[in-house]
């Protein structure tokens, strides 16, 4: 994930908004109503299965980097995707296969035939998000939506594996989160966009009772560009703020231990790593260890 810039926020186009100024959202929404969010917390994602792992290393949104990571004992699992131009739907990173693979091409222009033909590291293809769905169907996935062709295949696979309860859907764009979200329904849980968390942080103490969004996860890294400036977003009130309305508080992407003992102890709900080893280390003497998962 790179590093994130927030818009200016306003109630005329999120749809997180003081209650009253949006119609659609009349009651809380809460992550305790959703069976994505059904663990004890804190938890750990593995993003794109733990691309920073030894094991993994070059392997980032392969079946193996996550196998690896749920035979850890990681039940949520991160990755992007991406639609291709026959409308199938790819568990997948970048915009293009070059960096990552022997092909090369803009995952939009190339048919799943296309990309079926490339390699990851040499070996292995590029899995469709129903891959995972149907390998791992006791794990939760948290899905990036990286591009507009990537929206109405989502909707589609979700309802063919009637997966819409393990996911959380998530996208640096407001549209495309409010297209999924139209598309899938009020099942979906979702993250906040960045409108949505700008509005959070920066919003009065006084008035954070009276936002309203679909959002019942805020997922973001510990600090943001807003107006040219850094702005902290990870601090104790923030967290308590989400809390206070029902939302996960998610951050990425920590790889340190210090770090991730930091942000635990200011009260986050889960952390997203490559460094999957070293999340597992701090999940365990923090008295919540994996359970490795034997394959059937």
């Amino acid at each position: 994930m790179k590093r994130a810039v927030f818009p200016p926020v306003s109630c005329e186009q999120p749809p997180f908004c003081v209650l009253g100024t949006d119609t659609r959202q009349t009651g809380p929404v809460r992550a305790a109503d959703f069976p994505y969010f059904d663990a004890p917390t804190p938890v750990g994602l593995a993003h794109r299965g733990g691309a920073k792992l030894e094991a993994n290393l070059g392997l980032e949104n392969t079946m193996a980097a996550f196998r690896q990571a749920v035979a850890m004992g990681y039940r949520y699992l991160e990755t992007d995707v991406h639609g291709t131009a026959d409308g199938h739907l790819l568990a997948f990173h970048d915009l293009r296969l070059d960096r990552v693979t022997d092909g090369t091409g803009r995952i939009a222009e190339l048919t799943l035939a296309d990309v079926q033909r490339a390699r990851i590291n040499g070996s292995e293809p590029v899995p469709l998000l129903s891959d995972l769905l149907e390998e791992f169907p006791d794990v939760r996935l948290n899905i990036d939506v990286k591009a507009p062709g990537a929206i109405e295949p989502l909707a589609r696979v979700l309802r063919e594996h009637d997966a819409v309860d393990r996911v959380c859907v998530a996208s640096f764009s407001t549209k495309r989160l409010r297209a999924v979200r139209r598309l899938v329904g009020p099942r979906l849980a979702t993250s906040a966009g960045p409108s949505e968390v700008g509005l959070l942080r920066l919003t009065p103490q006084r008035l954070v009772g009276m936002l309203r969004s679909p959002a019942v996860a805020v997922q973001v890294p510990t600090g943001a560009v807003v107006g040219g400036r850094r702005v902290d977003l990870v601090t104790e009130s923030f967290v308590q703020r989400a809390h206070d309305l029902g939302k996960h508080v998610h951050v990425w992407t920590i790889d340190d231990a210090a770090e991730m003992n930091r942000l635990f102890d200011l009260g986050v709900d889960g952390i997203v790593s490559d460094r999957i080893d070293t999340l597992a280390e701090v999940l365990a003497a923090r008295g919540r260890p994996l359970v490795p998962h034997t394959p059937r």
